[in-house]
């Protein structure tokens, strides 16, 4: 097997300050092969099982913290989870938490999200009293996962959403992630009018249908800004167009996951 990858190949999320950390991996280095390679951390991909749990314990060591993996559903349930939950995720044939966001409170238990175009989300709280994750592709976000995670975050911490940070990950660019009316729809956007920050005009690769450019990172800064928060930093990759460093479902259909996480340091 390869090594491992380093936090070195991973994106560095800035914004946070200690006692809070958090990383989103690359494709880079890992144990897994073929259309997985190589640093897949998904379990649910068609990827050899000794591979990916040979990924996560890497990513695990390398963190130095209890990652959390979700059974993501492109919901808004948010999890509460801890050290026992880290616990199971560590043994064989544990039953997945499903959920598409998490939050703790407890240091050095990882809420962790999977991706390959949805974008991840990673909060923390003033003075790391408490930090989540959130995975948001269109569906996610119109229906309200980025809120839901947000507040689950405040009450756990007993702040306001303006004291909240937060981080935006790499995801499929404004410039590749194509979409019908019934996206704009559900964003409250008129296919008829213009939202070029949001949704620009373009056409099928056939010619005969109208389609749309999204910008999912703009359409969670939205979000974020409406809940109240100010502080975001982050969401200028591609997934789709660095074919190198990240996985990307809507560009190779069969394809590894990446991790964001972020936790409160021990």
């Amino acid at each position: 097997m390869r090594e491992a990858s380093t936090p070195g190949n991973w994106l560095a999320a800035e914004g946070f300050a200690a006692p809070v950390a958090a990383t989103m991996t690359t494709r880079l280095g890992g144990a897994s092969g073929g259309p997985w390679a190589a640093m897949n951390l998904g379990d649910a991909v068609g990827d050899a099982a000794d591979a990916v749990a040979h990924n996560r314990r890497a990513f695990a060591r390398a963190i130095g913290a209890r990652p959390v993996f979700l059974k993501q559903v492109h919901g808004a349930h948010v999890a509460r989870v801890g050290v026992a939950e880290a616990r199971a995720c560590l043994q064989d044939g544990a039953a997945a938490i499903e959920a598409d966001a998490s939050v703790t409170t407890e240091s050095g238990v990882a809420c962790t999200v999977l991706v390959a175009d949805c974008l991840p989300l990673l909060f923390a709280a003033p003075g790391g009293r408490a930090v989540g994750a959130a995975h948001a592709g269109w569906r996610g976000l119109a229906g309200g996962v980025v809120e839901a995670a947000l507040q689950a975050v405040c009450e756990a911490a007993g702040c306001d959403a303006g004291d909240v940070r937060c981080w935006l990950g790499a995801c499929i660019g404004p410039r590749r992630f194509e979409v019908g009316a019934d996206v704009l729809q559900a964003f409250g956007a008129d296919p008829a009018g213009t939202d070029a920050l949001r949704f620009a005009p373009c056409r099928a690769a056939d010619g005969t249908q109208r389609r749309w450019l999204a910008n999912l990172p703009q359409l969670a800064r939205d979000r974020l800004r409406s809940a109240g928060v100010h502080r975001v930093a982050g969401g200028t990759w591609c997934t789709f167009e660095d074919s190198a460093r990240f996985y990307s479902f809507r560009r190779d259909g069969v394809t590894g996951r990446m991790a964001a996480a972020v936790w409160i340091g021990t």
